[in-house]
C-alpha cells in the first residue's frame, strides 16, 4: 500500500521500512529528472535536475545514509550530477538492474532489507521488490505505484526525491536535528 509523505507517520510498517534504510538508490529518468529526453541538433542529450532533490541527497549523506544511482541510460550529464551530489555508487547503461543491485550489495555489505529504491517504471520493479523500502514519484507508472511502500506527492524531477529523503530522515528521527543545524540552532 502506498503512503503519502503526510501520512508516513500513520503507517507503522512504512515508517519502520523507511527507518531501516542505510542505502537509498535512485533511478534517473523519471525520478531525478522529469523523464523528458531533450536532444540538440547535434544529438547531444540534455537533462534537467531539481536542486531540492540534490539537497535531499546531501542531507541523507550527512545523516550517514549511503546513496546510489542505477540507470538504464549512459550519460556524461548523469555522471557529472552524481559527482556533484557526491553519490559514491553510480551504475549507468544497466540493462538488467537486479545484477547491478547485487553488485552494489556486495560492494557495500548492506542487506537488501536495509535498502530503499525510488523508481518510476517497469525496469525498476525487480529492484524495488527486493528492497526493504520501495518509493515512487507521483507520476510513476500505475504498476509501480501499486507496488511502492511510499509515493511522493511531487512528480519525478520536481521534488519527489527530496520528499523521500525527508521522509527517511523523519522516520530515522534525524530530520529535526538537521533542520536545527540549517537554522543555526
Amino acid at each position: 500500500m502506498s503512503t503519502s509523505p503526510a501520512s508516513l507517520s500513520s503507517s507503522a510498517t512504512t515508517a519502520e521500512r523507511a527507518g531501516r534504510v542505510k542505502l537509498m538508490i535512485f533511478d534517473v529518468d523519471g525520478v531525478l529528472t522529469d523523464g523528458s529526453l531533450h536532444f540538440t541538433a547535434a544529438g547531444d542529450a540534455m537533462k534537467s535536475f531539481n536542486s531540492l532533490d540534490g539537497h535531499g541527497v546531501k542531507l541523507l549523506r550527512e545523516a550517514g545514509i549511503a546513496t546510489a544511482i542505477i540507470t538504464g541510460r549512459r550519460s556524461d550529464i548523469v555522471a557529472a550530477r552524481a559527482a556533484e551530489m557526491k553519490i559514491a555508487h553510480l551504475f549507468q547503461g544497466v540493462e538488467h538492474k537486479p545484477a547491478a543491485f547485487a553488485e552494489l550489495l556486495q560492494k557495500t555489505g548492506i542487506a537488501a532489507e536495509a535498502c530503499g529504491y525510488m523508481g518510476d517504471d517497469w525496469p525498476d520493479l525487480a529492484v524495488m521488490l527486493r528492497c526493504g523500502f520501495a518509493a515512487a514519484p507521483a507520476n510513476a507508472h500505475p504498476e509501480v505505484i501499486a507496488r511502492a511502500h511510499w509515493v511522493a506527492e511531487a512528480r519525478g524531477g520536481h521534488g519527489a526525491v527530496r520528499e523521500v529523503c525527508d521522509a527517511i530522515l523523519r522516520a530515522q528521527h534525524r530530520y529535526d536535528a538537521l533542520l536545527a543545524a540549517a537554522c543555526g540552532v
